[in-house]
């Protein structure tokens, strides 16, 4: 997804333990996410998600399916 871009998280994927981590951090399935910027060298990555800001690394970030809005 580019900068801007909007979506719904479809499912979260991994071991129990990256899975578990990126559920706490609210990227449940129905979740609208948004992408706000990416660092100059892609990583790591900065998304609007209920009602606050997360930076996720690419390799957790991968984790994480999203349908386009």
């Amino acid at each position: 997804m580019g900068i801007g871009c909007r979506g719904n998280v479809v499912s979260v994927s991994g071991d129990s333990e990256v899975r578990r981590r990126l559920l706490e951090m609210g990227f449940c399935n129905g979740a609208t996410v948004e992408v706000i910027r990416r660092a100059p060298l892609g990583d790591p990555i900065e998304f609007r998600l209920r009602g606050y800001h997360l930076s996720l690394r690419g390799e957790q970030a991968k984790h994480v399916t999203i349908a386009q809005t």
